[in-house]
């Protein structure tokens, strides 16, 4: 009863949202739906897939339901999310992505799972960094691997000039990796 009523009163706010309904209502349906992807809540996330909801809707940073799934590691989630329809390519305002924030948490099995994902294997965050030099600064050598494979470029540099080769070093423009 209770998952009826709540995908009830989800379809609901929903509609009052795509009708102009105040800011404040559309924040809270946003906040709601992007905790249920911190929590990988895939029964409410399931409630906000079938009232229509925008699954790329993002927080004051730019966070997504999708990036939120990935970084705290709930790979039935991200599956469910992308199977949804949401964009796997999206960035925060900083221009990270899923991928990138996987890999910074070595969420090995959802970095898989997203470096399948229609995205460019170069895409860059604001300081010109693309998942393969997330990669190689955390030494997660199976992703730099699997990003190769898929054609991540290895030679590109970022904005203070380091490459994915030097961060595999752990050699960082200013100082050495601690």
């Amino acid at each position: 009863m209770l998952k009826w009523t709540t995908a009830l009163c989800l379809s609901l706010c929903a509609l009052c949202a795509q009708a102009g309904d105040p800011p404040p209502v559309q924040d809270q349906l946003r906040d709601y739906f992007l905790d249920a992807a911190r929590r990988g809540d895939q029964a409410m996330l399931e409630a906000f897939v079938k009232a229509h909801y925008d699954l790329d809707v993002q927080d004051s940073t730019g966070y997504t339901a999708l990036i939120l799934a990935a970084y705290h590691g709930h790979l039935a989630a991200v599956e469910q999310l992308i199977d949804a329809g949401a964009n796997p390519c999206t960035q925060d305002t900083r221009g990270n992505t899923a991928l990138m924030g996987a890999i910074f948490k070595g969420e090995v099995r959802i970095a898989r799972r997203l470096i399948e994902a229609p995205c460019s294997t170069d895409q860059r965050n604001g300081a010109g960094q693309t998942a393969a030099m997330y990669a190689a600064l955390f030494n997660r050598q199976d992703l730099l691997q699997a990003l190769t494979e898929h054609g991540a470029d290895l030679q590109t540099r970022d904005a203070l000039g380091n490459s994915v080769d030097s961060l595999s070093r752990g050699e960082l423009n200013g100082g050495q990796r601690r």
